[in-house]
């Protein structure tokens, strides 16, 4: 048996990582990798070394770069919805979409890479079909919102609108910047849906009156 290697001079030793704490550690380090480099500069050592990890925890835990890709997209989804306030589930039209400009500045990485991914499937058709699932939560998740707040005007068009808008907005702030820009346009979203909300209201009564 022999001793552990010793580490070269002049090089920091990499930490190892449990099991806990590098699965959750690696779909992270990946969006990293493609925010900066591009799909392209995805690999196992690229994500190793993001991560302060070796070569061969990445791949234990990811028998291929396709599901490393699919991890990666599941995170930054659930990132992304976690902090958005997209469902807040409360139908108050004020705490529709809050935080949607605090969530791009705190970690634009986390949006960068899913437009990456999105500009790739074009090239790489293989791509669509984990991208349109992951996306279904983003879009599932504006549908039951609107649908506490515009309950009989929250059909598809409508919500592909919002979400389109909103998607635009995150895209736009990643870009140039200008998180007040992003936060009075959502605002300006919240006026729509509160004046298709009282139009809802007021042809419910009307409906209601007694009629001749």
């Amino acid at each position: 048996m022999t001793g552990p290697a010793e580490t070269p001079e002049g090089r920091t030793p990499r930490r190892r990582m449990n099991y806990g704490e590098g699965r959750e550690a690696l779909p992270n380090a990946a969006v990293r990798v493609v925010a900066r480099g591009g799909l392209r500069k995805l690999t196992y050592r690229a994500v190793a070394e993001e991560a302060g990890t070796t070569h061969g925890l990445v791949v234990h835990h990811f028998g291929s770069r396709d599901a490393l890709i699919e991890e990666a997209l599941a995170h930054a989804i659930r990132t992304s919805l976690n902090t958005s306030a997209l469902e807040p589930a409360t139908g108050n039209v004020g705490e529709f979409s809050a935080g949607v400009s605090e969530m791009v500045t705190a970690d634009p990485d986390i949006q960068a890479f899913q437009y990456e991914l999105l500009l790739e499937a074009r090239r790489r058709p293989e791509l669509l079909t984990h991208l349109r699932a992951l996306y279904d939560e983003y879009f599932d998740a504006t549908h039951r919102e609107l649908s506490r707040i515009v309950p009989h005007s929250a059909d598809r068009p409508l919500t592909r609108l919002v979400f389109a808008a909103l998607d635009g907005l995150v895209l736009h702030q990643l870009v140039f910047g200008g998180p007040e820009t992003t936060d009075a346009a959502i605002e300006e979203l919240r006026s729509l849906l509160r004046l298709l909300a009282a139009r809802q209201r007021t042809g419910a009564k009307a409906d209601d009156e007694p009629h001749d």
